[in-house]
């Protein structure tokens, strides 16, 4: 038999069990903290990412709890101040202009501009040539996304004088190629950022001999149109780094598409949590997981649970309460990531408990002895 103390502690996890799965909204109101942008910003912004950090304060500024805090107002005023600043855009200029990579608009603009008339594959196909000359090491992924782009930038001349020959009907192929082309310069911006996949890179080294031939990049129409919706979108190379292969790529897409500029912030917020939960995006709203993510990973965890109509409520609720100490938050948490059924399962045996088969067992021995006794044959003589 159980002994009193390991009673006594299943009745007690019993109730509490019990509490929780009926006060789910309360604890979870009292599991979530929103976040504090400010820390992270001060960061970006003492490293001079300034575009970043004028993204990542900016998704919160939507938000009243941070667009009414006065340092938090300041910071965004200093931080766009910046970025305005006319040496701050000439700097950004010429970065895009020698290096084909910026961060911010006036840098990004100037770099497509060069690689898009085959400047930039040339110079970067003659750079990498001079490497090999030297002895130094070349960058294979960099000259096979060259010579690709100079291959898409030949076939765009095609396309545009099958257009001008056959009265605008080749339009499409003109689209299809400058479409090439964009995902081609997006590659080649990513590799000298260092945000390349190393799988994407190999596809494209592998890719080369097989394009040379044919002259076309239709086999890479998909990846290419996938790139190129990240590389339009803030944050987007960022986003790419992380995808691990076709399909992942592909749904790093469709979440960029879906949330467009505060893409990298709620990535950055949730990780592949928050890229998971997207794809529900039709379901909970888009502007329900935007509110999620202020909760951070633990606020996408629990929309995901609870669904979209629960989770205002509970957001609601959090907002208004004063969390007077960790433990408390916490213990919320911990009780609120059990699953259901187990919570139903410690309900159920804490129930056991409290039946009393003792006196179930007695009861039985006792009616045991009347269903036993002997049965008298009538026919018997005598009887």
């Amino acid at each position: 038999m159980i002994n009193l103390p390991i009673k006594l502690v299943i009745l007690m996890l019993a109730a509490i069990s019990a509490g929780v799965l009926w006060q789910q909204t309360r604890l979870a109101a009292l599991a979530l903290i929103r976040l504090d942008p400010l820390p992270e910003t001060r960061t970006m912004v003492a490293e001079e990412r300034y575009a970043e950090a004028s993204d990542y304060l900016g998704f919160f500024m939507e938000y009243e709890y941070v667009n009414q805090n006065s340092e938090a107002q300041a910071l965004y005023r200093d931080i766009s101040s910046k970025r305005r600043n006319w040496r701050y855009q000439i700097d950004k200029l010429g970065e895009g202009l020698l290096t084909g990579t910026s961060d911010e608009i006036i840098g990004k603009a100037a770099g497509v501009t060069t690689d898009f008339f085959v400047i930039g594959d040339l110079r970067d196909l003659t750079k990498q040539g001079v490497h090999l000359a030297k002895g130094e090491e070349v960058d294979e992924v960099l000259v096979a996304l060259a010579t690709l782009g100079v291959v898409a930038s030949g076939a765009q001349i095609v396309s545009g004088a099958g257009t001008v020959a056959s009265g605008g009907a080749a339009s499409p192929a003109v689209a299809g190629t400058t479409v090439a082309k964009s995902g081609l310069i997006a590659l080649k911006t990513a590799q000298k950022l260092g945000k390349l996949p190393p799988w994407l890179g190999k596809a494209m080294v592998q890719s080369v001999k097989a394009i040379k031939e044919t002259k076309s990049l239709s086999s890479l129409t998909g990846i290419l149109g996938d790139v190129n919706t990240l590389a339009k979108t803030r944050g987007g190379f960022n986003l790419m780094s992380k995808a691990k292969d076709a399909a992942s790529l592909k749904r790093m897409a469709t979440f960029a598409e879906t949330f467009g500029s505060n893409s990298a912030t709620l990535y950055r917020i949730g990780g592949d949590l928050t890229v998971k939960v997207a794809q529900q995006a039709g379901k909970l709203g888009k502007d329900t997981i935007q509110l999620a993510a202020t909760f951070g990973q633990r606020g996408l965890r629990v929309l995901d649970r609870v669904g979209a109509v629960t989770f205002v409520k509970i957001s609601s609720r959090a907002s208004k309460m004063v969390h007077k100490g960790d433990i408390f938050y916490l213990l919320a948490w911990l009780l609120l990531m059990l699953p259901t059924w187990v919570l139903y399962m410690i309900v159920a045996l804490g129930a056991a408990i409290l039946v009393p088969w003792r006196r179930f067992s007695r009861l039985g021995k006792e009616m045991r002895p009347i269903h036993n006794l002997p049965i008298v044959d009538q026919s018997l003589p005598g009887n």
